[in-house]
């Protein structure tokens, strides 16, 4: 046994305590093959609690400096990460961003389950925001279904600039699956921007959030 599974075996039964999770649709995450989880972003518990709640293995980008040697904070937090099989990577500016969804590429092509929040940074007020083309880059990309995810209950466990979750309850929705194909006019831009904002609609219906016009331009994670 790795210790990812490890890991996963163990903070499982911790994560049904401390938050109570009412998942609905996991069926809809197909069984086998490369699978995109798109989630709302309300908290920085939201790719920590997606992995424990899915049932195949999930990953999800996390910043590289999580990996690095440290004290024991950091010790907990990169077995931790480590654990869900988060995927190191650097962070900032647009050739991280693409050198990202390059990563998350492979571990599709791979048949992987990859989890992004198309949002970018954490709602600070609730509402689902534009979602970012890089979904759809991925999805068209890879062949992969996109299954939009909504999560409902994580910012009253971790609110933006809590320090430590909190015990409450948490409702996960697992949509139906999403296919992509390239545009056959080969104009990749409003193909991505019109995949993106399906998915982002898709979410909202199973949230109920309000939606807002403009991008998250928050630095919230």
């Amino acid at each position: 046994m790795t210790l990812a599974t490890t890991l996963r075996t163990l903070l499982r039964p911790v994560s049904q305590v401390a938050f109570r999770p009412e998942v609905h649709g996991a069926g809809n995450v197909p069984s086998s093959g490369p699978v995109i989880l798109a989630v709302n972003h309300l908290s920085f518990v939201d790719s920590f609690l997606v992995p424990l709640i899915t049932p195949r293995r999930v990953s999800f980008i996390a910043k590289q400096e999580y990996f690095e040697h440290g004290g024991a904070k950091q010790w907990v937090t990169r077995t931790f990460l480590t654990g869900i099989d988060a995927i190191p990577v650097t962070r900032g500016g647009f050739r991280a961003a693409q050198e990202s969804l390059e990563v998350a590429l492979r571990l599709l092509k791979d048949g992987g389950v990859f989890g992004i929040h198309p949002e970018g940074s954490r709602s600070r007020d609730g509402r689902l925001y534009r979602g970012r083309t890089g979904v759809a880059w991925l999805a068209i990309a890879s062949g992969a279904p996109v299954v939009p995810v909504a999560l409902v209950g994580t910012d009253r466990i971790q609110p933006v600039g809590a320090r430590l979750p909190r015990p409450g309850k948490v409702v996960a929705h697992f949509g139906t699956p999403l296919c992509f194909t390239p545009p056959p006019d080969g104009k990749q831009g409003p193909a991505r921007r019109q995949a993106t904002d399906e998915i982002m609609a898709a979410i909202a219906a199973l949230s109920g959030q309000e939606v807002a016009d403009e991008f998250n331009e928050l630095s919230a994670g």
